[in-house]
């Protein structure tokens, strides 16, 4: 019974000895301060990524010529989330500064490097460092559509630490610089669509032949994006024993799926539509 008195009158000495007026005021003035500069960064924010996006926009465009857009977007997207990780460190060291924790003091006595290390940031640096030479070979760029680690779709962001890919499906998938080591980009370079159509070994593939190759003399190249002619490969024998004729084509980045379809219908009409039949 003594020692509980003796406590809570310790604890009650202590409790009156706080000059908790002061300590109010402390806190009020640490939270003025905080809102203060989370107003003043937001401002900052919302003028710089104005002032950038105007730049890109209008400036760039105008007098860049010889750059173009997928590459203005990329470095458009890079510039963003540059300014903005700035920010976010300005912030973070004014919060740490008010609060009382000697930030300067901290990584002058620990050094950048083992600073980095003890809070986890070897990750971030390494998607960095991938990042920015990804950046710097031109692998992909905002719009390419690629394949990366058995994802592929269409790029719409590159950042100093993910790329994001959106899906056909529309699934938007994040992932870390550090992992991207093999990329396949399908919009560099011209497109092979290939048609595959099944025939019997009995069918007249003559009459085939020339129903495929008057098609494609009646295509529109230039509406449907094909930079070479279709031509006939051969036959080919598919997995389930079926036989086939291979007609290929090369068309610009992203078309080939689009050609594909369209030149496999006009094929298989104009084949069946001569009266010939077709394996199902």
């Amino acid at each position: 019974m003594n020692t509980s008195l003796n406590l809570n009158t310790l604890i009650k000495k202590v409790f009156l000895k706080v000059d908790w007026e002061s300590v109010l005021q402390h806190v009020i003035s640490v939270v003025f301060q905080l809102v203060l500069l989370t107003v003043v960064l937001l401002l900052i924010n919302w003028i710089g990524k104005k002032i950038i996006r105007h730049i890109f926009k209008t400036g760039l465009r105008n007098y860049k010529r010889g750059i173009s857009p997928k590459k203005l977007d990329t470095i458009y997207t890079l510039v963003l989330n540059i300014f903005k990780y700035i920010l976010m460190f300005f912030w973070i060291y004014a919060l740490l500064s008010a609060i009382g924790i000697p930030v300067g003091t901290l990584i002058a006595g620990a050094g950048i490097f083992s600073l980095a290390i003890g809070l986890g940031a070897q990750g971030f640096v390494s998607d960095m460092v991938n990042g920015f030479f990804i950046l710097l070979e031109q692998q992909i760029s905002v719009g390419d559509t690629i394949t990366v680690n058995n994802v592929e779709g269409q790029v719409t962001y590159v950042g100093i630490r993910t790329t994001q890919i959106q899906s056909v499906d529309g699934t938007l998938n994040y992932i870390p610089n550090r992992n991207i080591t093999v990329v396949s980009n399908k919009s560099r370079n011209n497109m092979q669509a290939l048609m595959e159509i099944p025939v019997s070994s009995a069918a007249p593939f003559e009459e085939i032949t020339k129903i495929i190759n008057q098609i494609n003399q009646d295509l529109d190249l230039k509406k449907l994006q094909i930079t070479k002619k279709p031509y006939i490969v051969g036959f080919s024998n598919q997995p389930d024993g079926t036989l086939v004729i291979q007609v290929a084509t090369y068309t610009k980045p992203g078309a080939q799926f689009h050609v594909k379809n369209v030149l496999l219908e006009k094929y298989l009409s104009g084949i069946t539509g001569a009266g010939i039949d077709l394996p199902k």
